[in-house]
């Protein structure tokens, strides 16, 4: 009988059939699993002994990553793609729920504080509901009264506001000739291809007014009715979550994703809520300084401006361009609103904010922008508000859930 060394291990091999190999089966794989932790990266090769005396090398052991399975990646990437394709077409249902969902997680501190002076849960979550809505009210009290008095005044302002920007005219001049001669081109092709034209009417500016203020009170309804219902549940759906899991390490993993979304969201939100505040603040003591008068509605309007990444801050300077033209008569102190809130931003955006979430976010920038894109196409301005935190959500369990760690990892800057 010939004798063959692997390593050193001496394996008597003799000369029998293929068939003669017997497969183990599962049970035999369970009770040959080494107990011995000493060599976590090292184990020994499984090995089994026929009748016969024939030693069979079955596995080798080790820590080493199955391949991917082509089948489940593509799989998981139509899934995605239903997934975002419900989003986009059911977003007058889906959006208040994820707002609902992301205001829970900021609202929990305050309702553990509540339910520990032995507030019953009900009263709890009605008493913060009614605090929120007061607070959307004033805020929208703040806006409104100034907001009139400077749509009022603006049909008069309008020439004082052409003869600033006169400096203007000629750019606008080439790209509107340029415009139109596009528009003109593009007739032409038309005109060729399909002889046959049909102009639809767009509506009015009064009907698409009336129809934007329906769809914000019935979401506005429908999340704070979702999040009552939400506040009320408590940890239902992670204990219901924890329950169908089938083994330990995934209900431990479970929990911890949980606590680790509350913990970092309700953070993050409450400090950008903070920072906005104070930009806010420093906005409508500029406005008073500079003389734009209505200081409330202008720091009311930076601390709203503020939530939107990129977008709202650059709106916000136009804004206040526009203000300074209006109301101040020196052209280049005209320009001091608009700097001054540009500074602001600056100052909070790219030094304050960042130190202080520094511990817990840090996210790809690039990344961010691609999101906050892709969000506002999906679900306009709530969108761009919740792409944010989307990004740190997927992050937190991308870096929890072994198989995506490498996503994780591709996200954080």
């Amino acid at each position: 009988m010939p004798k063959h060394t692997v390593g050193e291990c001496r394996v008597n091999v003799p000369t029998i059939s293929r068939t003669s190999i017997r497969q183990p089966s599962t049970a035999d794989r369970v009770q040959e699993l080494p107990h011995d932790d000493a060599s976590p990266h090292i184990a020994p090769a499984y090995l089994e002994a026929d009748p016969a005396g024939t030693t069979v090398e079955l596995s080798e052991a080790g820590d080493l990553p199955s391949a991917p399975d082509v089948a489940n990646i593509f799989l998981g990437s139509l899934l995605l793609l239903a997934c975002l394709a419900a989003c986009y077409v059911a977003a007058t249902i889906i959006l208040p729920i994820v707002i609902a969902f992301v205001l829970m997680l900021v609202l929990q501190p305050a309702m553990r504080l509540l339910l520990s002076l032995h507030v019953p849960r009900n009263m709890a979550a009605m008493f913060i509901i009614l605090v929120l809505l007061a607070g959307l009210v004033g805020i929208g009290m703040m806006l409104s009264g100034p907001a009139v008095d400077w749509a009022q005044k603006l049909p008069s302002a309008l020439p004082k506001l052409q003869d600033r920007l006169v400096f203007l005219s000629r750019p606008l001049s080439v790209l509107q000739r340029l415009m139109s001669a596009l528009d003109s081109f593009m007739g032409k092709i038309m005109a060729h291809s399909s002889p046959l034209s049909v102009t639809v009417a767009g509506a009015g500016f009064s009907d698409r007014l009336l129809d934007g203020t329906r769809y914000l009170v019935s979401g506005v309804l429908q999340t704070m009715l979702v999040l009552f219902f939400l506040l009320i549940a408590g940890d239902t759906f992670l204990r219901r979550l924890v329950e169908v899991l089938p083994r330990f390490k995934n209900k431990r993993q479970a929990v911890e994703i949980s606590q680790q979304i509350e913990s970092d969201i309700s953070a993050y939100l409450l400090t950008v809520t903070l920072m906005n505040a104070a930009v806010g603040i420093a906005t409508g003591v500029a406005a008073a300084v500079c003389g734009l008068g209505d200081p409330l509605m202008w720091g009311s309007l930076a601390f709203l401006l503020n939530y939107v990444p990129i977008l709202g801050p650059l709106i916000g300077v136009v804004i206040f361009f526009l203000a300074g033209m209006l109301v101040i008569d020196s052209l280049w102190v005209a320009f001091v609103p608009a700097a001054l809130y540009l500074t602001i931003h600056l100052i909070e955006g790219e030094t304050i904010t960042p130190l202080l979430l520094a511990r817990r976010f840090t996210i790809n920038p690039v990344l961010v922008v691609i999101s906050l894109i892709f969000w506002y196409w999906m679900w306009g301005v709530p969108g761009a508000i919740l792409s944010t935190p989307m990004l740190a959500v997927t992050k937190i369990i991308c870096d929890r859930i072994e198989s995506l760690k490498p996503f994780g990892h591709f996200v954080e800057a």
